[in-house]
C-alpha cells in the first residue's frame, strides 16, 4: 500500500530518521512521502506519534 502523510503531521522527524529507503523529507507544513522511492514497509506508521500517516 502506498502512504501519505496527513496534515495531523507534527513535523517532529520521527518518520523521516525511520525510513530505511530515505524516502520522507520535509516540506512546507508537514513532510512528505516520495512514492518513487518509498518502498511501502509501513515502518513510518509503526512510528508516527502523531499517527498522521496513512494508506493512500
Amino acid at each position: 500500500m502506498a502512504y501519505k502523510i496527513t496534515e495531523e503531521c507534527t513535523m517532529c522527524g520521527t518518520c523521516a530518521a525511520e525510513c530505511p529507503s530515505q524516502a520522507i523529507s520535509e516540506g512546507k507544513d508537514r513532510y512528505v512521502i516520495d512514492q518513487d522511492a518509498c518502498t511501502e514497509c509501513g515502518t513510518c506508521v509503526d512510528v508516527c506519534p502523531a499517527e498522521a500517516i496513512v494508506e493512500v
